[in-house]
């Protein structure tokens, strides 16, 4: 039987509803035996399809309850209908809380990434300005990570607006300083003192006293409190110009005009100035989903993120797991207030979020006024994100997980999620390495990727190496830390590689599906067929071959380069009068290559920039004595 293709299957179910038909769908006996033995506790579940694989986990106030109505014949969403008719048995670990239920659930959808769960994808953090208000003279410092560490952070930074360009005007108006510098070996004021940048506390210029005030006015800027800022810089920009300093008068400029960007973002009607609240719409249309966070930092629109999102779930799973996921990955930055539009039950989920900064959380569920105005605007980004994502979906889903389906239809497997690829690097027999990545549901899954240093033998021989590779791999069975074993092994190669590969796994005793792609002419190779699977160029199927087989190349080649690099370094390092900064120069010099080094002339060498002729010399003495 071929794998499901879970995405045609949810486009049957909405032409059979269309159609006004009732779709039952017929459960596994071994599912409904389990049924009746379920406890009423909370907990987390584990829905798994074929081949003991995980599809999807949720969290449950009482367990019975909640798994029982998956498995019932009442109507249902048409994107849980999808992922119910893929269910082949299910797991649940009870915990004493929902709190606790919410937490697992997170940790084991960010392990296992699981096809149906709403799956963030790695977002770039914001960054942030940071003062750390226990030091006798605090800097700004720009980060991209909020930590619990009794410093103020002030941001998101992001929309249209750097945060280097709000340091250079608290530079200018309020002379901070910006630097790291160790004042007990400062022995000048830097440039930014001589440019009237900074207050130079490094050489006592300040007092503590009066930097602090200096400091009050910079937090009340950050916070909207203080406008200052604006007449100090148009002062400044005047008497530029007056004393015909253009340059410095047009960077005044462009800061205040990037000081009334600032200005329009204040959300007046806010009645709490300092308010920090974000406003989360969540919005599918059955196959996509789509959400958006409008970001208000102390009384500042700050911008809005949106997040096309993978994975099917109930629209109130959705939203938690959204939420948990989003927060859990946002270093810290969790406001005193999040609207949502649609009510639930948030208690568990503030209490979730209040583990991870000690701080408490709550949501409001605004029908009017500024905060509902908010709400519409996260609800029509969301839209507008849905919208968008829609034509990309469709492309990235027939490149990866229709693609990854296909593949397991061409090749007769009950089902495909992981596929694993090996690669063997060398140059002429010298610092053989191999690689192995990972790819699950037709996505790269970098964090389980494998290199390995070949130990077996010395030479050029890619049987022996890749022998040797899978019989550790395989080795490994069952230790979570190398995955789950895959359901298909991918091989760099032709016939020959694919039988030499076979016949190493076999003699391991675990026997997994196998392939081979060899680069010529993109034949597949397969056990037992001697003629190969020629697909069409453009077919998706074959693109994932290809990229599976590029990156596992990529991987092996950056790995044998680093090695390569690491052994010509320190080549050079036994070389008496060449340091770090020369082997530099020579590597530089010569692209690279010890080779070209070792084959150069003196006088070639002691032309290079940075290396006299004492060294030149040396470096040629120390090649006449190496083979």
């Amino acid at each position: 039987m071929g794998a499901v293709n879970h995405k045609l299957t949810a486009v049957y179910f909405t032409f059979c509803l269309n159609l006004g038909y009732t779709i039952k769908v017929q459960f596994p006996q071994n599912i409904l035996n389990k049924l009746s033995d379920l406890p009423s506790k909370p907990g987390v579940y584990i829905m798994r399809g074929m081949g003991g694989h995980i599809v999807y986990i949720g969290k449950a106030v009482v367990l019975k309850n909640r798994i029982r109505q998956y498995f019932s014949n009442t109507q249902k969403e048409l994107k849980v209908l999808a992922m119910v008719q893929a269910v082949q048995d299910f797991d649940y670990i009870i915990t004493l809380t929902e709190k606790d239920a919410l937490s697992l659930e997170a940790n084991l959808i960010r392990k296992h990434k699981p096809r149906y769960n709403i799956l963030l994808k790695d977002d770039k953090h914001a960054p942030y300005i940071r003062i750390d208000t226990r030091q006798t003279f605090p800097a700004l410092e720009i980060t991209r990570k909020v930590k619990n560490d009794g410093a103020r952070y002030f941001g998101p930074y992001f929309f249209g607006v750097r945060v280097s360009e709000i340091v250079d005007v608290i530079k200018s108006a309020y002379r901070i300083r910006a630097c790291g510098k160790n004042f007990t070996s400062a022995k000048r004021a830097c440039l930014n003192h001589d440019i009237k940048l900074c207050l130079a506390p490094c050489q006592q210029k300040i007092t503590g006293e009066a930097y602090a005030v200096a400091l009050e006015k910079t937090m009340a800027f950050l916070t909207g409190k203080d406008s200052d800022a604006e007449k100090i810089i148009t002062d400044k920009m005047t008497a530029a110009v007056e004393t015909e300093e253009f340059e410095r008068a047009i960077k005044y400029r462009e800061q205040l005009a990037m000081l009334k960007k600032l200005k329009e973002r204040i959300v007046s009607e806010l009645e709490n100035a300092d308010k920090d609240l974000d406003a989360i719409s969540f919005i599918s249309e059955g196959l996509y989903a789509a959400a958006s966070v409008v970001i208000v930092r102390s009384g500042k629109l700050m911008g809005v993120k949106n997040y096309p999102l993978s994975g099917i779930a109930q629209s109130q799973d959705a939203t938690t797991q959204f939420i948990t996921q989003y927060y859990s990955a946002n270093n810290g930055d969790i406001p005193k207030e999040i609207l949502l539009e649609t009510p639930l039950d948030t208690q568990a989920l503030s209490e979730y979020l209040n583990t991870l900064n000690g701080k408490k959380t709550h949501f409001s569920f605004p029908q009017k006024g500024i905060k509902k105005k908010l709400i519409a605007m996260a609800e029509e980004n969301a839209k507008d994100s849905l919208v968008k994502s829609l034509e990309r979906g469709e492309r990235d889903f027939q490149m990866h997980e229709g693609a990854n389906d296909r593949l397991a239809e061409l090749l007769g497997l009950p089902a495909l999620r992981r596929i694993e690829c090996y690669d063997i690097s060398h140059l002429q027999g010298a610092n053989q390495v191999a690689s192995g990545v990972v790819f699950v549901n037709g996505h790269a899954e970098k964090s389980q990727y494998r290199r390995y240093k070949i130990k077996s033998h010395t030479g050029n021989d890619d049987f022996k190496s890749m022998a040797e590779v899978l019989t550790r791999r395989l080795s490994h069975a069952g230790d979570e830390r190398f995955g789950s074993l895959p359901d298909l092994i991918v091989i760099d190669g032709g016939k020959g590689q694919l039988s030499s590969a076979h016949a190493a796994m076999s003699a391991s005793g675990i026997i997994v599906p196998m392939i081979s792609l060899a680069k010529r002419d993109e034949e597949i190779f397969t056990l037992g067929n001697p003629n190969p699977i020629i697909l069409p160029k453009e077919s998706f199927v074959l693109k994932l071959l290809q990229r599976i087989r590029d990156e596992a190349h990529r991987f092996a080649v950056s790995h044998h380069r680093t090695l390569r690099s690491k052994k010509d370094k320190s080549s050079l390092e036994n070389i008496a009068g060449v340091g770090p900064k020369k082997r530099q120069i020579l590597l530089k010099a010569f692209n690279y290559s010890i080779p070209a080094i070792k084959a150069a002339h003196l006088e070639t060498l002691a032309a290079v920039e940075g290396i006299d002729h004492r060294t030149a010399e040396a470096i040629v003495a120390y090649f006449k004595t190496q083979p």
